[in-house]
């Protein structure tokens, strides 16, 4: 897989009750970090109004808002 970039940092402020909302998304996923979750809750809200769909991925890198393509599946490696 080629190298992923990410020059740019989002930073948010979460209360308690919407950081657990992220993490349940998370563990209930197996998902490898917090920003894999977040960036599969933006990639879920972006196709939610039509820009692109959704897949599942493994890798914390495998998962990017904008690139269906490189999303890491397991049964296409």
């Amino acid at each position: 897989m080629p190298e992923l970039e990410r020059g740019e940092r989002l930073q948010i402020m979460l209360n308690a009750d919407e950081l657990a909302a992220v993490e349940d998304f998370r563990f209930q996923r197996r998902m490898p970090s917090r920003a894999s979750a977040v960036r599969e809750l933006l990639r879920r809200g972006l196709a939610a109004e039509g820009f692109l769909e959704a897949t599942v991925g493994t890798k914390s890198q495998d998962y990017g808002v904008l690139d269906p393509e490189g999303r890491g599946d397991p049964e296409s490696a």
